[in-house]
């Protein structure tokens, strides 16, 4: 079955930069638009970044915009997303998401700590 499995979270100071890693296993990697979430306690995932298949296209919530820059390696099967001038708000459980542009089939890691704290 297909994982996604996240990785690179902790514990930072705000101002400090984290890099995530999610690595994606039995699937066809470029069928799948990537996306990064965040979610806190009580609150619903909300949409951090994400990337067409391609790695051509881009998007980012505006609270990121301009922080956060999420890539991606097809040979490798994996997305990565740079967090940088980390502030306490983006605390939180990161996870990563692809869906299949064919066929709509959406998965979800596991998900990974990131706690912004001095």
């Amino acid at each position: 079955q297909v994982q996604l499995v996240e990785s690179g979270g902790g514990l930072v100071q705000p101002g400090g930069s984290l890099r995530l890693s999610c690595a994606a296993t039995r699937l066809t990697f470029s069928n799948y638009g990537m996306t990064w979430y965040r979610q806190t306690p009580g609150k619903e995932r909300d949409l951090v970044a994400g990337i067409s298949r391609s790695g051509q296209n881009t998007h980012y919530a505006d609270s990121v915009q301009g922080r956060f820059t999420i890539s991606r390696d097809n040979a490798r099967n994996t997305v990565t997303l740079q967090m940088n001038s980390l502030k306490p708000e983006d605390t939180g459980v990161y996870y990563c998401s692809g869906t299949d542009f064919f066929t709509g089939n959406n998965y979800w890691g596991q998900g990974t700590q990131v706690t912004v704290s001095s």
